[in-house]
């Protein structure tokens, strides 16, 4: 993990410590961006949990937050924040529901099934008649012999 501007004088504390953290997990090379993504989701994680434990000593009309301010409204935000999957033995049965029901058979034809031609956007819907100078037409309109007096 790269240093900032590879200066470690410049670097951060918690850019430090958030990398420190990663390769204690083995984490070794990664992009910048990601602790700094880290670094956000921290921080937010951090103020929210504070701002409910802040509403839960305001409740209990407490003149500060204390600990159990703050256990109560971490475990507000891992109940409400972090749901564990399905267990496998639900997924597998779920799984066998499904696949008790065949596939439908292919079609014959591929692709996609347009409606008829005279329906789609694509389609031809106008018809061009050509002019025919010489016949009588109606009302003097072009093409029209004019009447005698």
């Amino acid at each position: 993990m790269e240093e900032t501007q590879n200066r470690p004088e410049e670097t951060p504390r918690d850019y430090k410590i958030m990398a420190l953290l990663l390769q204690s997990h083995g984490i070794t090379d990664c992009d910048p961006s990601v602790i700094n993504q880290l670094l956000e989701f921290s921080h937010r994680y951090t103020v929210d949990v504070l701002q409910d434990a802040l509403v839960y000593a305001e409740h209990a009309k407490k003149p500060e937050i204390d600990i159990e301010d703050v256990r109560l409204a971490i475990q507000g935000r891992v109940n409400y924040s972090f749901t564990s999957p399905p267990e496998k033995e639900f997924l597998l049965e779920l799984a066998e529901e499904s696949n008790k029901h065949p596939l439908p058979l292919i079609p014959e034809k591929y692709g996609v099934r347009l409606p008829p031609e005279k329906f789609t956007l694509t389609g031809v819907n106008f018809h061009i008649v050509p002019e025919q100078r010489g016949q009588p037409g109606k009302d003097g309109a072009p093409g029209s012999q004019p009447s005698p007096d």
